[in-house]
């Protein structure tokens, strides 16, 4: 089974910005050195617990500092962003690490409205209505040929960089059908986003692979789980740990005030109310959680459970009062002990 990363840059009530990358440069390295396949970081704004708002930064940052891992974005917000600025950045990144850029692409925002607003300039909504079009562009301007644009009888060619050798994989990301539906239509591969959604998993890779039309990206469907993930010595270590994300998870989903990723010991001592319990619950149930062997056997249930080889880890565990703040050692014990169970 090959086994990913899935990274959000979380940020601790102990940590400022830098330290956030710092540990995270720390994690990927671990991946690295591991033998994990990829490593993935998310785009999210203006959240105070998340400190990816760039993939493209952090993946140039993460490529200097690594060698074997595939790095990617999980995902780039198309929305958010005109088609051409995304493709010249990642085909300048797969040109500074050949083979080992994925372009995963999404559709949501990733943030509030007004923070949209911000990013884009523009309350409309065109953006989102024209993304199967953006989506083509990008895949276009990335490749040698470029996109060839009829101007006054005469063609313009317009290239994301210069001389292209290879072009990033595209992946086409979501946590709706409507995602499932466009990338069978357009033959790449997709991941639905199981450990943010939830829901619908089966029903949105059933159809992607019942759908799915052979393209020049993939010659058949192709698809991971994401799952978060704590792994620890014991179960009662590993759920700690886990506890401060899931209590952010119901605060965003139950309208509260966002901050910071608590430290274990300060969401211990909070009293949540009962709505909020719910979601926590309910987001402790779909992760995978536990002692390293329960987490592995975890691990291959949710692979056997959706029918893939590849599943990619969200490492949330929150760390103890005391710890380094340019460290986050659990997420990197949750890669350690998994990789000595799994590879």
């Amino acid at each position: 089974m090959r086994l990913s990363v899935l990274d959000l840059v979380p940020v601790r009530t102990d940590q400022t910005s830098a330290d956030a990358l710092a540990a995270t440069v720390r994690l990927a390295q671990t991946a690295d050195r591991l033998g994990f396949t990829r490593y993935w970081v998310a785009e999210h704004h203006n959240m105070p617990a998340v400190a990816a708002t760039s993939p493209p930064v952090i993946l140039a940052y993460l490529a200097a500092q690594t060698t074997q891992l595939r790095l990617g974005s999980g995902g780039v917000m198309l929305p958010n962003h005109a088609p051409l600025a995304v493709a010249e950045q990642f085909a300048l990144l797969e040109a500074a690490a050949p083979g080992r850029i994925d372009l995963g692409i999404g559709r949501a925002p990733g943030s509030d409205p007004v923070t949209s607003y911000m990013l884009r300039g523009t309350r409309d909504d065109s953006d989102i209505e024209n993304f199967p079009q953006y989506l083509d562009d990008v895949a276009a301007l990335m490749s040698a040929h470029g996109v060839r644009i009829p101007i006054r009888n005469q063609d313009y060619i317009l290239k994301a960089t210069p001389a292209a050798v290879e072009e990033p994989r595209l992946w086409l990301l979501g946590s709706s059908m409507y995602s499932a539906h466009l990338a069978a239509a357009k033959g790449l591969p997709y991941v639905f986003a199981h450990h943010f959604a939830g829901q619908g998993t089966v029903e949105a890779l059933a159809t992607y692979r019942s759908e799915f039309r052979p393209s020049a990206v993939a010659a058949e469907p192709v698809t991971f789980m994401t799952v978060n993930a704590v792994v620890a010595p014991t179960r009662s270590e590993a759920e700690a740990l886990l506890l401060p994300n899931l209590q952010m998870m119901a605060r965003l989903r139950t309208g509260q005030p966002l901050g910071p990723l608590d430290l274990v010991e300060d969401a211990a001592a909070l009293t949540m109310h009962p709505q909020a319990e719910a979601v926590i619950a309910s987001g402790r149930s779909k992760a995978v959680v536990g002692s390293p062997s329960e987490a592995a056997d975890q691990v291959r249930a949710v692979a056997a459970e959706f029918d893939v080889d590849e599943v990619m880890v969200n490492p949330v565990a929150s760390a103890h009062r005391g710890t380094d703040p340019a460290t986050a050692p659990d997420r990197e014990t949750t890669l350690e002990l998994l990789a000595k169970e799994l590879f």
